[in-house]
């Protein structure tokens, strides 16, 4: 029989070398959510003035693997910090069986020298003295350190299983305001953890195995502070439900065998029931709440369309796993390729307002937008710059082999940081976005420039975007709500600017974007006939500066026609304290002519009457003699500010009795029910805001134009005949019976005696002009 001390010996020597706990600390969170954690830590910054010391555990309890895993995390640790002599210093203390320093905070002052350092680091083994070590830093302080002037944090990496009392010199610390953190590696004894740390504990405990997550960890509390600063404030410190799962090994009775006793004295052997226990292995776990930052990811915008499911790849970037019928498509979407021949500028705002989560966006937008557009047909040549107190062109115009070329070149744009010139950069981008790409003549494609900010400019921004448009580029605007104003204003119309919510409702702006890339403002009626006439309120209660932004809506309006005696006629009416006629319709014959005929227009001052000047217009300006021509739509466009529209009401009915359209377009508080009263049966009336806003509705304003153009015309309304003559209508075309002493088509010569009777009626085919001779006014 074998001897029984014999076995329990040896079942105590195998129990010896089973270790009593595995813990680990895990964070129950999805996989896309551990994936965010892992993007932000790269987002965190931290240059505040600070003396960091990483106290290393070295000895044989942790082993050589762990060890290099304690550095690999204190190096990770490193990049987020802004390593310098004033800003952030960093050292190094190794501890086995005795502290031994590696480098003091200030040997070195760059992150690659520290790194470096870090990384030479060699594991020394020895007995587990973390008390020891703690002991040296209360007797010498932070080596090479700044002496309390700054924060001062003590990073604990160690497997807590110290041979000695660590409690007493890790409260000294603390109470001398040394922040103390205690990160676990391989199997740790959490209750030693907790001892080291500050509090709150669980925001200083973390485990070094899980490299990202602790540098999370870590750089999320040192957030809290003025220490480190996140790059977007749209990242957040948030609590997560973790655990920390710890194996054990525990003893369970089994039941009970027959054991010999003996006792001293005697020769007698007892025989008795003794307990039998087994050993098993237990994971208990211990909830607890981590604290880590997230950023919103680049599948929050959910950029796979069709079923397409989206897979992250870091922070700004993914790609979509698509259905079979669009697997050869970006996004999951059908290739767009634009239909026009154009050059586009992406202009990416990256000053410090913008943040770096929204210029990484940006570039995302711009690239889904490069993928779901150029194929190997398109017509569309991408550049992109980045501009802050200075414009950047990353991707001139064109230059680039292939669309994989242009995205690796999207990729090394860096952000910026600094202020935000919106104005400075248009106007850079007018003088040198386009570079070798500009052409002249006919051989120039369109060219555009998309502006994708989300702060305000702290410049000016409407001095640079006329330019830019005078020189004959399309302005489009991306942004959020609070930049539509300003976009608007550079854009030059709200069509122009596209405003999204969030990240996913941007991405989604892909197709309309290039929609407005290639479509033209309304030409005008290019291809109708038509007189018409704007009636200008330049009485005191407009005032000059207001005046002077009616005179350059009506200019843009003048721009949309092409303007000769044979296609469109402009004339101009003012009306203050009097009402002149700035130019008839007959005055200009080109549109350079009008255009500076309307800046020369006058401001008039006193008090206005609407009523008045449409009278004047009907009797004055809209006639045959004043060189309005039969058989050609008519239309009145009258701005006002409202005061002075009371009397109106019966010269506008008048005017549309006559055949002649008249749309109203009140500016500010007006009288809306005076208004209300002038926009008759179809409804023609506009409101507007400011002065300001009257550039937003010109594209509103050329649709009633042309609409109105494109509406029967009756030949003898308003009258084509002149002193009284009576026009007839016969067989589609007019005829005029004129007065007695007056002859002519359109009774415009006088009579002579000898004329024959016939002569005072004639009949004029509507499609033929009046002769310029015949106009009284000439």
């Amino acid at each position: 029989m074998p001897s029984f001390p014999l076995l329990a010996a040896i079942f105590i020597f195998l129990l010896s070398g089973v270790r009593p706990s595995h813990p680990l600390q895990e964070v129950h969170v999805s996989r896309e959510t551990i994936g965010k954690i892992s993007a932000a830590s790269k987002m965190i910054r931290c240059s505040a003035a600070v003396d960091v010391l990483f106290l290393i555990d070295g000895s044989y309890s942790v082993g050589k693997g762990s060890f290099e895993r304690s550095k690999h995390f204190a190096v990770t640790v490193c990049d987020a910090l802004d390593i310098g002599p004033e800003r952030v210093r960093v050292g190094a203390l190794q501890f086995g069986s005795v502290p031994h320093l590696e480098f003091p905070l200030d040997s070195f002052s760059s992150p690659r020298e520290v790194k470096a350092n870090m990384k030479s680091m060699v594991f020394k083994g020895g007995r587990t003295e973390t008390g020891l070590a703690l002991k040296y830093l209360l007797r010498k302080g932070f080596p090479g350190g700044r002496n309390a002037s700054v924060p001062q944090i003590l990073i604990v990496v160690t497997d807590g299983r110290s041979q000695g009392h660590v409690a007493p010199p890790a409260k000294q610390l603390k109470e001398r305001g040394v922040t103390v953190f205690a990160v676990g590696v391989r199997f740790p004894r959490w209750e030693e953890l907790h001892a080291l740390a500050s509090e709150p504990r669980e925001q200083h405990v973390l485990m070094a195995e899980q490299v990202e997550d602790a540098t999370n960890g870590l750089l999320s509390t040192l957030s809290k502070s003025d220490i480190c600063t996140v790059a977007s404030p749209d990242c957040q410190v948030q609590p997560h439900p973790c655990e920390r799962k710890t194996l054990e090994t525990v003893r369970e009775l089994v039941g009970s065998a027959l054991c010999w006793r003996g006792s001293r004295g005697t020769d007698a052997v007892l025989v008795a029931l003794c307990p039998f226990s087994s050993w098993k292995r237990v994971v208990l776990t211990h909830p607890a709440t981590c604290y880590r930052t997230t950023c919103p990811g680049a599948c929050d915008s959910q950029p796979c369309q069709n079923g397409g499911t989206c897979v992250p790849e870091g922070l700004d970037r993914y790609h979509c796993l698509c259905p079979p019928a669009f697997g050869g498509e970006a996004n999951c979407a059908p290739k767009l390729s634009p239909e026009c021949r154009i050059d586009v500028l992406f202009l990416l705002a990256s000053s410090a307002d913008t943040t770096l989560e929204g210029f990484l966006r940006a570039k995302a937008f711009v690239k889904q937008f490069v993928q779901a557009s150029l194929g190997e047909d398109s017509r569309a040549r991408v550049g992109v710059a980045r501009y802050s107190s200075e414009l950047m062109v990353a991707v001139p115009v064109g230059e680039y082999q292939d669309v994989p070329d242009l995205l690796r070149s999207l990729d090394g744009i860096s952000f910026g940081g600094g202020a935000t010139l919106t104005g400075s950069a248009l106007w850079q981008a007018a003088e040198r976005g386009f570079g070798s790409a500009a052409r002249t003549g006919q051989d120039r494609p369109r060219r555009v420039v998309v502006l994708l900010t989300e702060s305000p400019s702290q410049d000016d921004v409407a001095g640079p975007a006329r330019r830019a448009r005078a020189r004959e580029l399309l302005l489009l605007g991306v942004g959020t709500e609070a930049v539509r104003a300003e976009l608007e204003e550079i854009t030059g119309s709200p069509e122009r600017v596209l405003v999204y919510a969030g990240p996913r409702d941007l991405f989604r702006q892909t197709r309309e974007l290039q929609g407005k890339l290639c479509s033209r403002p309304p030409p005008g009626c290019q291809a109708r006939s038509l007189d018409l006439v704007f009636a200008l309120d330049a009485s005191a209660s407009v005032g000059p500066e207001n005046f002077a932004q009616m005179q350059s809506f009506v200019r843009s309006c003048a721009l949309r026609f092409d303007v000769n005696p044979d296609v469109t006629q402009v004339g101009l009416v003012v009306y203050g304290g009097q009402v002149r006629v700035a130019f008839g319709l007959d005055t200009h014959a080109t549109r350079a002519a009008v255009l500076r005929a309307v800046s020369q227009a006058p401001y008039l001052g006193g008090v206005g009457s609407a009523g008045t000047a449409l009278l004047h217009i009907h009797d004055r300006v809209m006639t045959v003699q004043r060189g309005a021509r039969p058989g050609v739509p008519k239309a009145v466009v009258v701005l006002t500010g409202g005061l002075g529209a009371e009397d109106a009401a019966v010269p506008v009915r008048k005017l549309r009795n006559n055949g002649v359209s008249v749309l109203v377009v009140g500016v500010g508080p007006v009288l809306r029910e005076a208004l209300r009263r002038l926009a008759g049966p179809r409804d023609s009336l506009l409101h507007v805001a400011t002065y300001a806003d009257l550039r937003h509705h010109q594209d509103a304003l050329i649709q009633w134009i042309c609409g109105e153009a494109k509406r029967p015309v009756n030949l003898c309304k308003p009258s084509p005949c002149m002193h009284e003559g009576t026009c007839i209508l016969q067989n589609g075309s007019y005829r005029c019976e004129c007065q007695d002493g007056w002859q002519g088509p359109h009774c415009g010569k006088r009579s002579l005696r000898g004329d024959a009777p016939e002569a005072r009626g004639s009949r004029r085919d509507p499609s033929q002009q009046l002769p310029r001779s015949e106009h009284p006014g000439r």
